[in-house]
């Protein structure tokens, strides 16, 4: 049975400080992330709004995602942020208890 992983950015507010994680459970992760359990990059800087994720069936490759975005320039980070969430919103309050299927993500 495949589970399917997500490769997910988190930030701070509109053009903030960004965090970029990869995880099986988004849902629990970004409440981790948000209750400041625990101590890191995360709770240093107030990096708490879910402004953007990604599903992927293979964790390996959710992982090589993960490295490949946290190597690109912040302008094309905010660009991939901005291509679905223009405004920035907090997209975690519509998670409901598991992420969109991989079939909603947007190509690009």
């Amino acid at each position: 049975m495949m589970q399917t992983c997500c490769v997910y950015i988190l930030a701070s507010k509109a053009y903030g400080t960004l965090y970029i994680g990869v995880t099986r459970c988004l849902v629990g992760r970004v409440l981790q992330h948000r209750d400041e359990f625990v101590d890191g990059f995360t709770k240093r800087y107030g990096v708490k709004s879910l402004v953007n994720y990604e599903a992927l069936d293979d964790i390996r490759v959710a992982i090589q995602r993960e490295k490949s975005l946290k190597r690109w320039p912040r302008a094309w980070k905010i660009n991939l942020i901005e291509r679905d969430n223009p405004t920035w919103s907090d997209l975690f309050p519509g998670l409901n208890i598991v992420a969109k299927p991989a079939s909603d993500e947007a190509s690009g």
